[in-house]
């Protein structure tokens, strides 16, 4: 259990795909400028990890090693499209705001990184435990930099505007710059209590 244990949290500090391993900065900078864009784009890829994991941890005594990287892709794929189909049914407004980046998932390397050094390894529980934890750190962060842009950039949390419509905001946080931005001082706040500990 205790393993287990580890295996599910490290994605959230310890190993976090943004925040530490930084990985995957390209949706990160792209679909973060309101706190639901960067829900829904972490819940997205949480799904795709923990399916993803799922399978290749089934399939990896089946998987030849000369093709083991194409097959990891197609399952990443099927369950991509899913994910892609689901959200356009049903969540049509956020399916077309993340717009390129839900098929992008196929491609994004903490998916990848993860069938490969983990699931492709590993049993089917912690393999399942491993995408959950690593999904869901990289939600977190993703959301938590969202609100901040959105705060900052609009004056407002999740759509809920907090500050009258004339009061200035900084504009920048909404724009490409201002994702490096945040995503820098988010950065330095994680190292700064790391070391603090």
């Amino acid at each position: 259990m205790n393993n287990n244990l580890k295996t599910f949290t490290k994605g959230f500090i310890k190993e976090n795909p943004i925040l530490v391993l930084l990985l995957g900065c390209c949706p990160t900078l792209a679909t973060t400028t309101s706190a639901i864009n960067g829900m829904s784009m972490g819940l997205a890829t949480t799904f795709v990890l923990i399916m993803s994991n799922l399978s290749i941890s089934l399939l990896k005594n089946f998987i030849p090693d000369k093709v083991r990287i194409p097959c990891f892709i197609v399952v990443i794929a099927s369950f991509v499209t899913v994910v892609q189909l689901v959200m356009q049914a049903y969540v049509p407004d956020i399916y077309e705001t993340l717009g390129l980046f839900i098929p992008l998932i196929v491609v994004n390397c903490i998916v990848l990184g993860r069938a490969e050094a983990f699931a492709s390894k590993n049993s089917v529980w912690p393999s399942i435990l491993d995408g959950a934890g690593m999904g869901l750190g990289f939600t977190a962060s993703l959301t938590v930099l969202g609100c901040l842009r959105e705060i900052l950039g609009s004056g407002s949390i999740f759509g809920w505007r907090f500050l009258p419509e004339d009061t200035d905001t900084i504009l920048v946080f909404v724009l490409a710059p201002g994702a490096f931005i945040a995503l820098g001082y988010v950065i330095a706040i994680v190292n700064h209590l790391k070391k603090s500990k």
